[in-house]
């Protein structure tokens, strides 16, 4: 009998499902909500944030002013050439002499073949030279070009005389040998003497007008050493007093402003520095107004000047300093201060309104965000509260319909990464920057971070900063 083929068992082994891998799944949404957050990040329009400083501004403002002495111009009796023996700034008396007058030309003649005996300059000279291109390097601006001829003048004017004054005291013994006369003048006042002449001399403050601050139609003149004159010619002037006047020209809202001032503080800026002087205010012989500042020192450092440009000091206004276009007005519901109910913590403040029920009225606590406080009302934010609600009074019948508003300027601080309105109080501003209060209640810190631009922004929003 043939034997059974035993036979194999077989299993049937199906597909195996995949092994699920969560890693992957969260390696998936990480990347995606990354991809999100840039994407987010890259389309959201962006918040430029400033950070507060303290600061300051100071109110200056700029004028022109005419400068006007007691001077007397001095003429010459006779024709010639004029030799100067004072340089210029220097104060005489009464008996100095000032220059001589040469009317033959054989002083003049002399001293031209005779230079190099004895025109040496001192170290004093050489000095004074110096410092008159230093002042004039530092303060010299492009918009003041005229005012190079002005130093050109005197400069030569100086070269000469320190030359002249040295010739003649070196060489007069030798022009006495050689038969030369000259006239010598002598000073008839006491006083500073210079050499710069033009149509003001004489003028006072009450004869000023507005034609007298054109500076196209102002010719200065100086009359060089060795120059020949007529006889009846101007040859130079003298300050008799430390004295002297500042005047510029006012408009109305200036002329009110400046109306209580008695005295006032005045920067100069082209000499690096300040005077305070007595201050009125008057009618010039032209009808219009303008304001004079008296000094009575400082006269010789301004002898050169007819024009100056000036500042007129203001009080510096120091605080918080920040953006004019951070700042916005925001209206708030204001509420009697004795509503106010305190709720456990310190930080809990808030007020009860009134509700009506099926049951009847009762009170609701309401958290509310204080945004400024004065002795009668807290003022709080639109967003809590109705016009219209009524509030209660703790421990008392009295009530209080919520309606009165009233305003605030202020920025939004970001600080927490969103946007929270602080009040400002407004001390002082210029074209750009306020000026406000440092350390007032519910307001900025030093360094604390603020929209620049409030426009761009509302309230209680989550931003993206970018310095």
């Amino acid at each position: 009998m043939a034997k059974k083929k035993k036979r194999k068992k077989v299993t049937s082994i199906g597909r195996n499902p995949r092994n699920i891998n969560v890693g992957s799944f969260i390696f998936l949404g990480i990347f995606i909500y990354l991809l999100v957050s840039v994407y987010s990040y890259m389309t959201q329009e962006k918040v430029r944030v400033y950070e507060v400083a303290e600061g300051s501004i100071v109110d200056d403002r700029s004028y022109t002013g005419l400068i006007l002495r007691q001077e007397s111009v001095k003429y010459t009796d006779a024709a010639g050439y004029v030799n100067y023996y004072v340089r210029e700034g220097k104060k005489t008396a009464v008996g100095t002499c000032v220059y001589s007058i040469d009317e033959t030309g054989e002083m003049k003649k002399f001293l031209d073949e005779h230079q190099s005996e004895g025109s040496s300059f001192s170290s004093e000279n050489l000095e004074e030279l110096k410092r008159q291109l230093s002042s004039f390097s530092l303060s010299y601006r492009d918009n003041q070009f005229d005012s190079v001829y002005d130093v050109k003048y005197n400069l030569e004017a100086a070269v000469l005389e320190y030359a002249n004054l040295g010739a003649i005291a070196n060489l007069s013994t030798l022009m006495q040998e050689n038969g030369i006369s000259f006239q010598q003048v002598y000073a008839d006042q006491a006083g500073v003497v210079s050499y710069g002449l033009d149509s003001f001399e004489g003028k006072t403050v009450q004869e000023v007008s507005k034609e007298d601050f054109k500076r196209d139609n102002y010719q200065r003149k100086v009359t060089k050493a060795g120059t020949q004159v007529a006889a009846d010619t101007a040859v130079y002037k003298v300050v008799t007093s430390e004295t002297w006047n500042l005047v510029f020209l006012l408009n109305e809202e200036e002329k009110e402003e400046y109306g209580e001032e008695s005295s006032l503080t005045i920067s100069f800026p082209d000499y690096k520095m300040e005077l305070s002087g007595s201050f009125e205010i008057f009618t010039g012989s032209d009808g219009e107004s303008y304001g004079n500042v008296t000094f009575d020192r400082y006269m010789t450092e301004f002898l050169s000047e007819r024009y100056v440009n000036f500042e007129i000091q203001s009080d510096h206004v120091t605080g918080l300093k920040i953006p004019i276009r951070s700042v916005i007005t925001k209206e708030f519901y204001v509420v009697p201060v004795d509503y106010l109910v305190q709720m456990g913590t310190s930080s809990n403040r808030g007020f009860l309104r009134e509700i009506y029920t099926a049951e009847g009225s009762s009170a609701e606590f309401v958290s509310a965000t204080i945004y400024n406080a004065t002795e009668e009302v807290y003022y709080v934010d639109k967003e809590e509260f109705s016009a219209g609600d009524v509030l209660i009074k703790e421990n008392s019948d009295e009530r209080y319909q919520v309606g009165p508003v009233a305003t605030l300027q202020g920025v939004y601080n970001v600080n927490k990464g969103y946007t929270v309105f602080k009040r400002v109080e407004i001390l002082t501003s210029n074209d750009s920057y306020y000026i406000i209060e440092k350390g007032s209640s519910y307001g900025l810190a030093v360094y604390d971070h603020i929209v620049l631009d409030a426009s761009t922004v509302e309230a209680d929003v989550t931003i993206y900063q970018q310095s």
